[in-house]
């Protein structure tokens, strides 16, 4: 069995993984993520999450309270959506009022969840590989009324997500559709996650906690 560290606090990224048969320790990164994206300059959906998962998995690989001989995962999501006045890049939001002014904005139209992954392979043997890629997924969202997004602001939830919304959690009631593997939108592509394993030369039912004899 090979193991994985999953460089994210997020709950939702546990648990997908952990449902998938995977069973990953976790050590949260210390990245400064909007020092991350001024340093690189990056302005694009796809470049900023990429860069983001890619320092993410960087800072935990070097992290010397790592435990060794993991494969080292990190992952960040954005949304675009064009909320009037061109497209914006959002991640998590600011405060409150910012998830109503989002929401209120975005309420039936349509964006793109972006969700870069960046997996190391730390393990002593192993490959050396360090290998990035992005999964991107069309979300609809359903024309909510004003009620509805100050009672979903109001739970918190929104706000600790990119976007300010998840589909696994209260806010599944006002998403009308995804376009795309969903388990990127909770945030981790099961199937991206898969491929750049075998590029790191691990085959994917090495990474189950437990295998049928």
């Amino acid at each position: 069995m090979t193991s994985l560290l999953l460089a994210s606090a997020s709950p939702a990224r546990l648990a997908t993984l952990r449902a998938a048969g995977l069973d990953p320790a976790v050590l949260v990164s210390g990245v400064d993520e909007p020092a991350v994206v001024q340093r690189y300059g990056v302005t694009d959906a796809e470049d900023v999450c990429l860069v983001l998962a890619k320092a993410k998995a960087e800072d935990v690989a070097a992290n010397e309270d790592r435990p060794e001989d993991h494969l080292v995962l990190g992952c960040d999501s954005v949304l675009a959506v064009d909320l009037g006045a061109g497209v914006e890049v959002l991640g998590k939001p600011a405060d409150a009022a910012d998830a109503v002014r989002r929401w209120r904005a975005m309420r039936g139209r349509s964006g793109v969840l972006h969700t870069g992954h960046w997996l190391i392979d730390d393990r002593e043997d192993g490959s050396g590989a360090t290998i990035g890629g992005v999964a991107s997924v069309t979300v609809h969202f359903a024309d909510v009324t004003d009620a509805e997004i100050d009672a979903y602001v109001a739970t918190g939830e929104p706000l600790q997500v990119a976007g300010a919304f998840t589909v696994d959690g209260l806010g599944g009631a006002f998403v009308r559709g995804i376009e795309g593997d969903h388990h990127a939108v909770v945030g981790v592509s099961l199937p991206l996650l898969r491929e750049l394993a075998g590029e790191a030369g691990v085959a994917w039912p090495d990474l189950w906690a437990e295998r049928p004899a």
